[in-house]
């Protein structure tokens, strides 16, 4: 058995299949910092600032003046990397979206969709269902006009000025163009994905749910009428659940109750063309059986 000379010798067989997840986590990540020009400098940085703060939280009741030396002990890092991330600055989370939350309620709520379940074309202004009324329904901080022009900026709704109407232009809240949103999504979605696997991981197995299909053997032929079908399911459990969520929302804020979770549900998928295994080299041809014979010299060959 050899030894690879880049893994610790000491290394147990679950930190290995660790290792081996975090590789196959990082790689697209990696090659979606090189597509975008991330330097590796500031990849690792950010590496060892997520670092820092696991082991602070590991250790949440240490003194200060311990604590530069137990997160050095625990993540291998020098005192004063330690010193230098600790005493940076924190960044500010991501702001909120109403614009997002806008989109999800007009396609949801039962009061802005037609019989047949599509969005309604709402008038812009006036009393319910319009989008003015909409707009309102989610957030009083920002004023429905800016709401309906970053909308129409996202390429997610189109006015009609003669009608003064606002039809929904997009099934999907995936802005066109917009990196920096787009740079958001990754965050908040793949990051809340696998916050909860890693607590799963690190749990029992059941904080949270995470379950997902696997098939292969589908030809070219076949993926339109998959994706089709992906995406009824996913209409589907969004209508049900964010007017269920809405309603959760409201009864536990008439009951005064603490209102400190939130939750993310999420369906994806992914497709990759599986390139076949190539075929073994032929054997090389045996040479019959039979009464030996002499080489050059005289002598008896195989």
């Amino acid at each position: 058995m050899t030894h690879d000379p880049s893994t610790p010798a000491d290394i147990t067989p679950e930190q290995q299949a660790l290792l081996d997840a975090l590789s196959s986590v990082l790689e697209p990540l990696a090659r979606l910092a090189v597509a975008r020009g991330v330097p590796y400098a500031a990849f690792e940085d950010l590496a060892k600032s997520a670092f820092v703060r696991a082991a602070h939280a590991a250790h949440p009741d240490l003194p200060d003046h311990r604590r530069v030396s137990r997160i050095s002990t625990t993540t291998g890092l020098s005192r004063r990397e330690v010193t230098r991330i600790v005493q940076a600055p924190e960044r500010p989370g991501p702001p909120r979206s109403p614009a997002s939350e806008v989109f999800a309620r007009w396609m949801t709520a039962p009061e802005y969709r037609d019989a047949s379940g599509r969005p309604r074309v709402l008038p812009r202004l006036g009393p319910q269902p319009s989008f003015e009324s909409l707009a309102h329904s989610v957030t009083r901080d920002v004023h429905p006009r800016s709401l309906l022009e970053e909308l129409v900026r996202l390429d997610m709704a189109r006015v009609d000025d003669a009608e003064d109407t606002v039809t929904l232009a997009r099934e999907a809240f995936v802005p066109r163009g917009d990196a920096v949103r787009m740079a958001r999504f990754l965050a908040d979605n793949v990051g809340d994905h696998l916050s909860g696997a890693v607590a799963n991981l690190l749990g029992d197995g059941t904080q949270h749910f995470e379950q997902a299909l696997f098939a292969d053997g589908l030809s070219d032929a076949s993926m339109p009428a998959f994706q089709a079908l992906v995406k009824t399911q996913w209409q589907a459990l969004r209508q049900a659940l964010v007017p269920a969520l809405h309603d959760l929302i409201e009864a536990d804020r008439a009951a005064g109750q603490a209102q400190a979770h939130r939750v993310r549900i999420g369906l994806y998928t992914y497709d990759l063309v599986e390139t076949p295994a190539p075929s073994p080299a032929p054997e090389p041809a045996k040479r019959p059986r039979g009464r030996p014979r002499k080489d050059a010299n005289g002598r008896n060959s195989s």
